[in-house]
């Protein structure tokens, strides 16, 4: 959430912040330029959309993205004004009486600004590069279920109509035959007689 708003804020405030002589020059508000496309747009949308990928990811690689995606657009409001210089372009001259406000400007707005992103969009990422204690143990429990549940399977009762175990082991031949087991054979020969004396 954090670098969501970040990203808003290095998005919104070069365009509003005229209104309170803060920002770059020219000193009007949502003053647009091909450069501040590049610049700040780019970057801001980038980081939001970075922060937004953190916040409801549910795979652990598609988070990995969004925290790549949000230090990519911090590194470049940490630099893109510097390289910009090389196709003589830029955001402009920082608005400001005093020294201090003009710095103040620099810092909340571009290089300040990409480093806290760079820095919070890393944490991110090492967050989800390293699998915790809390996940480990979540997953030796889900392991130990399923391996309990599959020896209950194995091991459980005998399937609806398989013979008794102490008929298919033959356990106990030469002894003598359970009661319920006797009661069975008995009652399937009797009926087997009966159908002999019918016909």
């Amino acid at each position: 959430m954090l670098l969501t708003l970040l990203g808003l804020w290095g998005g919104l405030i070069p365009f509003i912040g005229p209104y309170a002589h803060f920002g770059f020059a020219p000193d009007r508000a949502w003053h647009f330029t091909a450069d501040r496309f590049w610049l700040i747009v780019l970057p801001a949308v980038a980081t939001i959309i970075g922060g937004l990928i953190l916040m409801f990811a549910a795979n652990r690689a598609v988070a990995m993205f969004g925290g790549w995606l949000a230090a990519a657009g911090g590194l470049w409001f940490a630099v893109g004004g510097a390289i910009a210089a090389l196709w003589s372009g830029g955001l402009g001259t920082p608005l400001g009486g005093s020294l201090g406000h003009r710095i103040a400007v620099v810092l909340s707005l571009t290089t300040g600004l990409g480093a806290l992103i760079t820095m919070i969009a890393g944490l991110a990422l090492g967050r989800f590069a390293v699998v915790g204690v809390r996940e480990s143990r979540r997953a030796e429990a889900a392991g130990a279920a399923g391996v309990g549940a599959g020896a209950e399977r194995e091991h459980g009762a005998p399937r609806q109509g398989a013979a008794p175990e102490w008929e298919r082991t033959g356990e106990n031949r030469g002894r003598p035959v359970p009661a319920h087991g006797r009661a069975g054979r008995n009652s399937s020969e009797r009926a087997a007689g009966e159908l002999r004396d019918r016909h």
